[in-house]
């Protein structure tokens, strides 16, 4: 698959999906509104490294606004 591609229903997490859900929920607990959208800012800019490719991102970011207000 080109670089510019990306199969948003390809299940990446499994067998860790619940572990990894459970870190991330885990991660904010204990912080207020301010530290917790401050831990929200840092995740998204490392995974946004982790992600490396403008387009998957575009692709990404694309899915989630529609999920906005569901």
């Amino acid at each position: 698959m080109p670089d510019t591609e990306i199969d948003l229903l390809r299940d990446n997490l499994s067998p860790h999906g619940d572990i990894i859900y459970s870190k991330l929920i885990a991660a904010y607990d204990g912080l207020d509104e301010k530290a917790s959208a401050a831990l929200s800012a840092r995740l998204i800019l490392l995974m946004a490294n982790q992600i490396g490719t403008p387009a998957i991102l575009d692709a990404l970011i694309e899915t989630a606004r529609q999920y906005e207000d569901a």
